[in-house]
């Protein structure tokens, strides 16, 4: 795959969003693949077999670092604790009310997004998680829930990333939309303000991609990577 192409599949995918709420160019929806409106039954967005979930969400990294993180799964009442970890990082599968405004995908039950966030990440991205579905759990819609967050993040409820702000998204298994399935493996650094060009991203030959995210005032990097968690390496779909 070119980086042009890698970069322009970045922003078409859900990859971004899940963690983000950043926005993606393209919106246009399958039409033989309608996504809800609103929230679908609670049981289509849980997984029955707790175990399923839990080695679901570490195969978002290398198990040297997923097999000794903190695994949270979802529950009627929002993500708990399903395993203590001992080294910083936190695994969960992310749920579809994590995409972004405007983002056709945010009620779709079939969402189930591994990530892994080291101990910075966890710190930022937690708290925001637990909102976002507290109130998708509650019944708000989804202006309501993108509401709530822009103003936890503007009262300073939800502070910026701290540097070091690290995801691995390196699961095989996930789907985070429809359209991507799972998409490719990739790390993710989370800064609030800062140069995009600093960094080298976007620009041609560069394996980074950076996005903004107005929602949430964040800049994100992702750096596509040759292999799945469970050392496989990626072989893009034909056509990509």
């Amino acid at each position: 795959m070119k980086p042009g192409e890698i970069r322009k599949k970045a922003f078409t995918g859900m990859a971004l969003a899940i963690l983000l709420g950043a926005a993606s160019p393209a919106k246009t929806q399958d039409a033989k693949t309608p996504y809800p409106t609103t929230m679908a039954p609670l049981e289509q967005y849980l997984m029955a077999d707790r175990d399923a979930e839990i080695a679901l969400a570490r195969s978002a990294a290398p198990r040297s670092i997923s097999g000794d993180a903190e695994v949270l799964v979802l529950g009627r009442r929002g993500y708990e604790t399903a395993i203590k970890g001992k080294n910083g990082f936190v695994c969960i599968v992310g749920r579809s009310w994590e995409h972004g405004e405007a983002d056709t995908d945010f009620w779709n039950p079939r969402v189930r997004a591994p990530f892994c966030l080291n101990a910075t990440a966890a710190r930022f991205y937690l708290p925001r998680l637990n909102k976002r579905t507290e109130l998708a759990l509650a019944g708000r819609s989804q202006a309501q829930v993108l509401d709530a967050l822009r103003a936890g993040v503007t009262s300073g409820e939800f502070p910026p990333p701290e540097p070091g702000t690290l995801v691995f998204m390196m699961s095989k298994q996930g789907h985070i939309n429809d359209r991507d399935g799972h998409w490719h493996p990739h790390l993710m650094f989370l800064y609030s303000k800062t140069d995009p060009a600093a960094w080298g991203a976007n620009l041609d030959g560069s394996p980074v991609v950076a996005a903004e995210s107005t929602l949430e005032q964040l800049i994100t990097f992702m750096v596509p990577v040759r292999r799945w968690s469970d050392g496989s390496f990626d072989t893009p779909p034909s056509g990509q």
